[in-house]
């Protein structure tokens, strides 16, 4: 089965044809680094060995101001409901939240990158407080590692970011934003994936991990990546 044609932008709403999809109505561009990241101050590490093989974007631009780097999928794994958000240039906005599960949902993340001309996936991971992972974790781990083979033979990478308390801080920025309680619960998975983004370039990408398929042959393609536009420039998505 084919998937659905998706619009490229972020609210449309074809709701009438598909209903596993959901689509918020008013548009709101957010800047990618916010005052409203809150108690989220992670420990410096050093960086492992695999991110400095395999560098986020984030990474990439702190090193490299002048590099031109690909779009970034902020994906909010639920049970039932996966919130999207994406990042182009400077901005992080809200995308759509899917109710998908299973293959059905790896695909549409995949067909919605290459739409989108994504070429890296930040998955939220669930930890506690004390940064201790959760039963949760485990099923997040599994969907990203099917993801992660999948999106390598394509080029793209597969990272995985702490997510604790991304719930409570989307809760707050809806409210800030003024959405009414109906619009707050159809986009709140999409928000706590803006925030999921938001913390991964706040710290440059510094304190996620790379999720690496174990085939030697696709983590060559990783290296090797996806090739760039060169006519592509981050500039006009800047705000």
């Amino acid at each position: 089965m084919s998937s659905p044609r998706l619009q490229s932008h972020p609210f449309f709403n074809p709701s009438k044809t598909n209903p596993n999809l959901i689509f918020s109505k008013s548009p709101f561009f957010l800047p990618y680094v916010s005052t409203l990241i809150r108690n989220y101050n992670p420990k410096p590490n050093a960086l492992s060995s695999s991110l400095q093989e395999f560098p986020p974007n984030a990474l990439r631009r702190k090193t490299n101001p002048q590099c031109t780097v690909g779009f970034s999928l902020g994906v909010d794994l639920g049970s039932s409901r996966t919130g999207l958000a994406l990042s182009k240039g400077f901005s992080v906005r809200p995308l759509t939240v899917l109710k998908l599960r299973g293959q059905k949902l790896e695909l549409q993340l995949l067909d919605m990158a290459e739409r989108e001309e994504v070429d890296e996936f930040i998955i939220g991971i669930p930890k506690s407080w004390d940064g201790k992972e959760t039963p949760q974790s485990n099923k997040v781990r599994s969907i990203a590692g099917r993801l992660a083979v999948r999106a390598a033979e394509r080029g793209w990478r597969v990272y995985l970011q702490d997510e604790h308390g991304t719930s409570s801080e989307a809760a707050y920025r809806m409210i800030n934003l003024g959405l009414n309680k109906s619009a707050r619960q159809k986009t709140s998975d999409a928000y706590a994936a803006v925030i999921l983004l938001e913390r991964y370039f706040a710290i440059s990408g510094e304190d996620i991990e790379i999720v690496l398929p174990k085939q030697i042959d696709l983590q060559e393609k990783l290296r090797k990546g996806t090739p760039l536009d060169i006519d592509f420039s981050p500039e006009e998505f800047v705000d």
